[in-house]
């Protein structure tokens, strides 16, 4: 009889330990991390991210994502820097001035976004089915501030297709706001803009989107996410699983159409109408715009150093291993 008690009361207590451990195991998941992501512009160019929020991939990973925008990548990389926010989301080029500064605490890149410039040459209409570069002899073409990215890629992009600067006036005098202002003043032949900007241009009847420059310029880790490296040692598993939410938005969109990718993101650009955000979706997939995933290749990374070491704005190489995280 005591046999039986014993046995009895052992499958009890073994009963109350596995729910005890079920019980905290589900705790455990259920726990949600909070993360402050500044990003460098609010854009349909990054629309894997938000996809991956509002179909609630993050949430998925047990993280609570708060956006903050933050224009200008050298005030995304101060905001990570002095810890205002978690992650960052902007050109890598910002974290390549922190550690050429000698940032001892500097930022590491640990997901990709988006993979080439995201802007496209706008000019007259009446080069739209017969655009070649070399129509840009001799012309204006507004490029935006000089340093800037934008501009930089451009005047590389004109670099690996042959085409001297010599021939071509790139203006560098307007600031990126003032662009398409300028154009339409009649500043330039040609600018360089981003999306919905060429779009506007194109039914105001002002000029067509002639080229892509990303697909002139060549891949580069154009926009991405970093960390301060003391974040990603201490939080390595929130990083992966910002990852993995990153990496099905990716998925999202390669898989889907742009209507249906307009669909989930068309509360965050509540000015624009879902036509329009169809149409910039479907360019930008056009121009192979988004990753593939969330891998920054190192090829890639050194297409980036090259474009700075021929614009002369950095004198160092920083180590691929150094600043990239794709463990």
């Amino acid at each position: 009889m005591k046999k039986i008690h014993y046995i009895v009361l052992s499958v009890f207590i073994l009963a109350i330990l596995g729910f005890l451990g079920v019980y905290y195991s589900c705790k455990d998941v259920k726990k949600v991390h909070k993360v402050k992501v500044a990003e460098v512009t609010h854009s349909i160019f990054y629309a894997p991210f938000y996809v991956s929020i509002h179909n609630g991939y993050f949430k998925d990973e047990g993280l609570d994502i708060e956006v903050i925008l933050t224009s200008g990548a050298d005030k995304v990389a101060s905001a990570v820097l002095s810890e205002d926010v978690n992650i960052g989301l902007s050109g890598l080029e910002a974290t390549i001035y922190v550690f050429n500064n000698k940032a001892k605490d500097y930022l590491v890149n640990f997901s990709g976004l988006t993979k080439r410039d995201g802007q496209f040459l706008v000019g007259d209409c009446k080069y739209k089915d017969t655009f070649k570069l070399d129509d840009l002899k001799d012309k204006t073409v507004l490029a935006g501030r000089s340093g800037g990215m934008p501009s930089m890629v451009f005047m590389y992009g004109l670099h690996k297709n042959e085409v001297s600067l010599d021939d071509v006036n790139v203006d560098t005098s307007v600031d990126f706001a003032n662009l398409s202002g300028a154009y339409i003043g009649g500043q330039g032949e040609f600018v360089n803009l981003f999306e919905p900007t060429a779009l506007g241009i194109e039914k105001e009847g002002y000029g067509c989107v002639l080229s892509s420059i990303g697909l002139m310029s060549g891949e580069v880790p154009y926009t991405v996410f970093h960390t301060k490296k003391s974040y990603l040692n201490n939080n390595r598993n929130v990083i992966n699983k910002f990852r993995k939410a990153i990496d099905r938005g990716l998925e999202f969109v390669k898989n889907n159409n742009s209507e249906t990718i307009a669909n989930v993101i068309k509360s965050e650009f509540t000015g624009t109408s879902f036509d329009d955000i169809v149409k910039v979706v479907d360019r930008y997939k056009g121009a192979d715009s988004w990753q593939a995933d969330t891998t920054i290749r190192e090829g890639a990374y050194n297409n980036l150093l090259d474009l700075m070491e021929y614009n002369k704005v950095i004198s160092e190489r920083p180590e691929f291993d150094t600043l990239v995280y794709n463990e």
